[in-house]
């Protein structure tokens, strides 16, 4: 019996020891969770912009890839497709880059 009284006693103790959030805690607990969704929206923000910038570079660069293809087609048939395809990517990643550093 003391032996439960004890393990009781001490159980208590432990409980009267655990912080139980008041009136002061649960103002810091919105903060942090308005602070938290705040964070989650920069980052999908900062996602998308990141998503629509890498669309961007991919569509310049295809269609510069195109253009070449079609204008070393022209010119030399197969091969020359080919080589104009390497070289209007070149050209388009060359661009987007320019585009990107525009507004600096």
């Amino acid at each position: 019996m003391t032996r439960f009284l004890n393990s009781f006693v001490a159980i208590m103790a432990l409980l009267g020891t655990v912080a139980i959030p008041g009136e002061g805690m649960a103002a810091a607990q919105t903060t942090y969770s308005n602070t938290q969704a705040s964070a989650q929206a920069q980052h999908r923000a900062a996602k998308r912009r990141h998503r629509r910038a890498v669309r961007k570079t991919v569509k310049r660069v295809g269609i510069g890839a195109a253009g070449g293809a079609a204008a070393g087609a022209v010119i030399g048939g197969g091969p020359g497709a080919a080589v104009g395809a390497v070289a209007g990517a070149g050209a388009g990643a060359i661009y987007d880059q320019h585009e990107k550093d525009k507004g600096k």
